[in-house]
């Protein structure tokens, strides 16, 4: 008998049979996850086309006193600081306007932005405007949140409960296959000799066309009917201070955790879960440890992104010395296209690597090897990669090393934060997550821009003894961490001993 709701398809259509090679989906819902898949797919490629800028233009930032690795450390953390503010305000027009026209009116603002920023590229309309490079640089934080955020907590909306754990990694795939795509064509193009400034054109393309995808999925619904709920939504505001909190999450194209569960709590209840959140976490003791592998995986993660730079930067200089190059534009210019390049190649090999790494490795590791085999694994592949760079700090050996520590992180250890969360309580979930999500990861950005501060700009350290300053945060980052597979283990045991037989 058929059981299915009136008007509501019952056979699978030949494009949907196509998409249950990827995941378990239904009659019905094969246009709008299609609609999503390549809706996503446009929006982090025109990510990734403005993400390597931002080191290509601040590469030939100056500020008297600082180096570029200083100034890209300290920009960084000005940029978390700046997003809690965003977020704020982020917050309070999801509330007023429905989330079609939230997302209709954001991207269009950022897409305003790279018109701004393309008038003002180095060698465009102006030499190289002073300061213009880190408010490109805190900028794309910003245009981080608004753009992949936004679109994470639409998919998260639009498919509720049982539909979305069935197709939202549909969709993920998606993201994470327009990262990689991105990232390649940047390269290309930039290759090809196209400027950052055509990028940044170019990628107003793709997001005029999110626009329209995103207008007609809202309208369609999961199943190509009218949603009869045109509530103007809290889970923007939600899902945004998740993705800001959790930077690789968001820039990998993974959905932010939980942001439909968080909204849907009433409003006294989630005013009463951030008080007193620190003091919660800090009186519980697997709570602290979770917290202290968040600073602590965030610390070591942006030390190295500094590295990576100065050693970009590094090797950049000696080529143009032994080119022989002596005038300051030309200069500027091979150093800009140079950085501009290698991080399109860069992120490209992430996002390539850690979507392999996703569809292959995180499940199954999980499955065999259980939440130690997962939550171990970034700390341990990062002491072997900072142990080899500190010995080969050679552009190579870092660049192979700092792919695979980022696309553990964006692929297994995206998984294994979640795990982590399973064994505590409802209160533990609701009152100490957002906390660790986002004061505790803040400190670690904090703290990887004071050992800039004080290793490069106070005691002038090598490259080489930074790799080793590294290495040292990340023993103690696997000391934590297996401190908290064990806690982990005893509190599964303690929830399984509680169930009713």
């Amino acid at each position: 008998m058929n059981t299915s709701p009136p008007n509501e398809p019952t056979s699978l259509t030949p494009l949907e049979r196509l998409l249950r090679v990827f995941t378990d989906i239904r009659p019905g819902e094969g246009v709008t996850g299609l609609l999503l898949f390549v809706n996503v797919f446009l929006v982090l490629c025109a990510y990734y086309f403005v993400k390597p800028l931002r080191d290509g233009w601040i590469a030939v930032s100056s500020v008297a006193g600082f180096s570029t690795m200083e100034l890209k450390a300290y920009s960084s953390f000005g940029q978390s600081l700046l997003l809690l503010g965003i977020v704020s305000v982020y917050a309070r027009l999801s509330v007023r306007w429905p989330r079609n026209v939230l997302i209709t009116r954001c991207t269009l603002f950022c897409m305003s932005n790279l018109v701004i920023f393309w008038l003002l590229y180095p060698g465009f309309m102006i030499a190289n405007l002073p300061g213009a490079g880190i408010a490109f640089y805190l900028w794309v934080g910003m245009f981080g949140v608004f753009i992949v955020a936004q679109f994470w907590t639409f998919a998260a909306d639009l498919y509720a409960g049982e539909r979305g754990s069935r197709l939202l990694p549909l969709v993920a795939i998606g993201a994470t296959a327009g990262a990689a795509f991105g990232s390649l064509l940047t390269q290309l193009l930039v290759s090809a000799g196209f400027t950052g400034g055509t990028l940044l054109l170019l990628a107003t393309v793709p997001l005029g066309i999110s626009i329209v995808l995103t207008r007609i999925a809202d309208a369609r619904g999961p199943l190509g009917t009218p949603r009869a709920e045109r509530v103007r939504p809290t889970a923007p505001a939600a899902a945004a201070a998740k993705a800001t909190s959790t930077a690789p999450q968001a820039h990998s194209g993974q959905s932010p955790a939980l942001p439909r569960t968080w909204a849907q709590r009433p409003a006294a209840a989630a005013a009463q879960a951030h008080r007193g959140a620190l003091r919660f976490v800090l009186q519980n003791r697997y709570l602290l440890a979770v917290a202290a592998v968040a600073m602590l995986t965030n610390w070591v993660n942006t030390d190295g992104e500094n590295l990576l730079f100065r050693v970009v930067q590094e090797n950049l200089n000696a080529q143009v010395t032994a080119q022989g190059t002596t005038d300051p534009a030309a200069i500027r210019d091979f150093v800009q296209s140079g950085t501009t390049l290698f991080y399109g190649s860069f992120l490209f090999w992430v996002n390539a690597c850690a979507l392999v790494s996703q569809g292959l490795l995180a499940s199954r590791l999980l499955k065999y090897g259980g939440f130690g085999a997962v939550f171990l694994m970034l700390p341990a592949i990062a002491l072997i990669s900072y142990s080899t760079m500190a010995f080969i700090p050679l552009l190579a050996v870092v660049r192979v090393m700092k792919v695979a520590e980022n696309a553990t992180d964006y692929s297994i250890n995206n998984t294994a934060r979640q795990v982590v969360w399973l064994p505590t309580t409802a209160e533990m979930k609701y009152r100490a997550k957002p906390a660790v999500d986002s004061l505790f990861v803040r400190m670690g950005d904090g703290l990887a821009a004071l050992t800039v501060l004080v290793g490069v700009h106070f005691l002038d350290l090598s490259t080489r003894s930074l790799f080793i300053v590294n290495i040292a945060i990340v023993i103690a980052w696997l000391a934590v961490s297996v401190f908290v597979v064990r806690e982990h283990k005893r509190l599964a045991a303690a929830s399984a001993g509680s169930q009713p037989a």
